[in-house]
């Protein structure tokens, strides 16, 4: 089913008078796609899945159910929740602790009157899908947060949904039960085909399941894109900072012309790079910018030579396969990734940046964005 929604705006009444939680939101969700709404706590992307799931109504804009209208500020319109048929899967488990297994996950067919046939049939199947058949006897407190989850997954999709929300649904569990659980998630929608609504403020997350990602920020859309793009090519520095693991460095600097050419200047002109691909939007000589570089992108050489600047080893993270060096600069501090291990605690090494990975951003009527 596709999910479109167009101008969507929400803001809540306090005592400092309304707070918008969602700015002007516009997305159009493909059919079957599994989309995730990204971000830091307090940017928009829980109250999103709300005004979705019909949990809120939205103080301005459209939502459209393929093509099918289900809330419309202007024109009051508004379809309840019972009606939209869409599940809902939470951060807390929210199963019923008096209830074995097989009785949470019928619950949402007895409320609407299947009968005992058709419920027995459709929760086996789920919970043959979920690979919990063997757990319906048992009730919630038997279980680990793995299985519990499973179960309220269950629950949600026994009554075939036309649309799959969750809201941050493995934040609860372990690190190693959250990485299983990602790629089991990511087969049973594609198994379903299921459009889906995926809320995380994890990157890794986000990355990892998402066919698209929109990234949210104090209730706007900064970007939308895939991982691939959302990664390669950040739209503004705080979505650049924001995506990846550990996140894109940062430097300020100038865009300045030399000899008919546009060169990016930062740590005070120690380091001189031209601009390979011409920006289509660009500031005058001189303009400030921010220069970034992602941590796997930095050459480091134990002498200088080129375009480089010195740093100063003041910290190793070993990762396994590569390790994070934290680098002291006279422009400011940078981290960089390197499968070398003769780096040492305050060694002096050289550093310059791979030119075909620079990202150069500028700042205009103090909006950030892109600018090669």
């Amino acid at each position: 089913m596709q999910l479109t929604l167009h101008h969507i705006t929400k803001g809540f009444k306090s005592l400092r008078g309304t707070v918008t939680a969602v700015r002007d939101v516009s997305l159009d969700i493909r059919d079957g796609e599994f989309f995730v709404l990204l971000g830091p706590s307090g940017c928009g992307k829980s109250t999103l899945l709300n005004l979705v799931a019909g949990l809120e109504r939205p103080s301005a804009g459209e939502i459209r159910f393929a093509g099918e209208t289900v809330a419309v500020a202007q024109k009051h319109v508004f379809l309840p929740p019972r009606k939209r048929n869409v599940a809902m899967v939470f951060q807390s488990y929210a199963l019923y602790p008096h209830l074995k297994v097989f009785d949470n996950i019928a619950f949402p067919l007895r409320v609407t009157k299947d009968s005992r046939q058709d419920i027995q049939n459709a929760v086996k199947i789920t919970a043959r899908m979920l690979d919990i058949e063997n757990l319906l006897e048992r009730k919630p407190a038997e279980l680990s947060g793995g299985q519990r989850q499973r179960v309220a997954i269950a629950r949600a999709l026994v009554r075939r949904p036309r649309l799959f929300l969750l809201d941050e649904p493995l934040s609860n569990l372990d690190a190693q039960l959250r990485t299983r659980m990602r790629v089991e998630l990511k087969n049973l929608q594609r198994k379903l085909n299921i459009t889906t609504l995926y809320v995380t403020h994890d990157q890794t997350e986000a990355m990892t399941l998402g066919d698209r990602i929109a990234l949210l920020r104090e209730g706007s859309l900064i970007q939308v894109g895939t991982p691939e793009e959302m990664y390669a090519r950040p739209q503004t520095p705080f979505a650049a900072a924001f995506i990846g693991s550990p996140p894109m460095n940062l430097i300020p600097g100038e865009i300045k012309e030399a000899g008919g050419r546009w060169m990016a200047v930062v740590f005070g002109d120690r380091m001189r790079m031209p601009l390979k691909n011409m920006p289509s939007v660009r500031p005058p000589a001189g303009g400030e910018i921010l220069l970034g570089i992602r941590p796997e992108h930095i050459v480091l050489e134990t002498e200088g030579g080129g375009p480089s600047v010195s740093a100063r080893v003041s910290a190793i993270e070993p990762l396994g396969r590569e390790n994070l060096l934290h680098l002291n600069t006279a422009g400011g501090d940078l981290t960089a990734l390197s499968a070398e291990r003769h780096y040492k605690i305050d060694q002096q090494i050289y550093l310059s940046f791979e030119p075909d990975h620079i990202h150069i951003f500028t700042n205009e009527a103090n909006t950030d964005k892109r600018i090669t």
